[in-house]
C-alpha cells in the first residue's frame, strides 16, 4: 500500500487522519505513513519523488503497488507524471504571503492568483492557502504561470483505477459520524499534545481538516461545539472538491458500496487486470453496468 494521503505523512497525527490501525499496517506493508515530523514542510514534488520510489520498491519485490487515498493532487501527479515547476521554496516570500492572507484575507490572495494564473485559480479553492501561495510563488520566481510550466510524462505502468461513490446525503452523514467518533477518541487531546510538544499552531501539518479547527478552539477563537460544526462543514466541502477532481481522472471504475455484489464485481475486475486475461483492461469483465456516477446534486 502506497499512501496518497497528505496527512498520513505526519507522526503523532492518528485520530484526526483516521490512519490505518497498526494491526492492518503490520499485516500489509504500508509506505509513506509517519515519515515526517509535524513541523516539517513538504511539497508535491517531494511526494511524487517518494511515491515513485515506493512504487519501484514494491515492484522490485515482485508485488503490485496499490496507491490509496486521499489527496487528489497527489494521485494525479503520480498517475499523470506531472513535471513539477522548477521553483524552489522561498521562505521569505511565503512568510510575506502568509501575513497578507492573515491581514487581507485568503480571498485577496486568490484574486491575485486569478489575475496571473486563471487556470490555477480555477482548480485551487481559496481555502487551500498553501497551494494558492505556492502558485503565486512559482509565478514570482519564474515569471510564468504554474499551469504553463506543468507538463505530463505518463509513467510506464498499466493502471487500474477503482473508486467508491455514495449519494451526497449519505456521504455527509458518514462524515458527520466520523467527526463525532474522532472527538470521542480524543482528537482534542491529540492536538493539545502536539502543541505542548512544540509544534507551532500554524505548522503545515496543523492546517489539516480537523486539526486547524481544534487549534482555533484551544486558542479560544470559538467553542468546541462550533469547532465540531466547522469540521463537518469544511469536510463536506472538501469531499465535494475531492469528487470533482477524481471525476477528471479518465477510466475510473466506480462502485456504490450499497449495491448488492459490488465487492465481488470489484474483485473480478482486479483479478482480470492482474492476470491480464483479456489483453485489454477489464474488456470482458461484467461490472454489472456500473459506470461513472451521474453528475447530479445527489452524487
Amino acid at each position: 500500500m502506497v499512501s496518497a494521503d497528505s496527512r498520513y505523512l505526519y507522526r503523532g497525527m492518528d485520530i484526526g487522519t483516521d490512519k490505518p490501525a497498526p494491526e492492518a499496517r503490520a499485516e500489509v506493508p504500508h509506505h509513506l505513513i509517519d515519515i515526517l515530523h509535524p513541523r516539517d514542510d513538504y511539497s508535491l514534488a517531494l511526494y511524487q519523488r517518494d511515491a515513485y520510489q515506493a512504487i519501484a520498491d514494491v515492484h522490485a519485490r515482485g508485488r503490485v503497488p496499490i496507491l490509496a487515498g486521499g489527496t487528489p493532487l497527489y494521485i494525479r501527479a503520480v498517475l499523470e507524471g506531472w513535471q513539477i515547476p522548477p521553483a524552489p521554496p522561498d521562505p521569505e516570500l511565503r512568510a510575506h504571503l502568509e501575513r497578507r492572507a492573515r491581514v487581507e484575507g485568503r480571498e485577496s490572495l486568490h484574486r491575485e492568483l486569478a489575475l496571473v494564473d486563471p487556470a490555477a485559480a480555477a482548480r485551487i479553492p481559496p481555502e487551500n492557502v498553501r497551494r494558492v501561495i505556492r502558485a503565486l510563488e512559482v509565478y514570482a520566481k519564474t515569471g510564468r504561470p504554474m499551469t504553463e510550466l506543468e507538463g505530463r510524462r505518463s509513467p510506464p505502468w498499466r493502471v487500474l483505477i477503482l473508486g467508491l461513490t455514495l449519494p451526497r446525503d449519505e456521504l455527509y452523514r458518514r462524515i458527520d459520524e466520523r467527526v463525532e467518533r474522532q472527538i470521542e477518541r480524543g482528537l482534542v487531546e491529540e492536538v493539545r499534545r502536539l502543541l505542548e510538544a512544540g509544534v507551532p499552531h500554524d505548522a503545515p501539518a496543523l492546517t489539516a481538516l480537523g486539526y486547524r479547527q481544534i487549534v482555533a478552539y484551544l486558542r479560544g477563537e470559538y467553542s468546541l461545539e462550533e469547532a465540531i460544526e466547522r469540521i463537518k462543514y469544511d469536510t463536506h466541502r472538501y469531499a465535494r472538491h475531492q469528487m470533482t477532481w477524481l471525476r477528471r481522472l479518465p477510466g475510473v471504475h466506480w462502485f456504490d458500496p450499497r449495491e448488492p455484489g459490488w465487492y465481488e464485481r470489484l474483485l473480478a475486475l482486479a483479478r482480470a487486470f492482474l492476470l491480464d486475461e483479456t489483453g485489454s483492461l477489464g474488456a470482458n469483465v461484467d461490472c454489472g453496468g456500473w459506470q461513472e456516477p451521474a453528475r447530479e446534486e445527489g452524487r
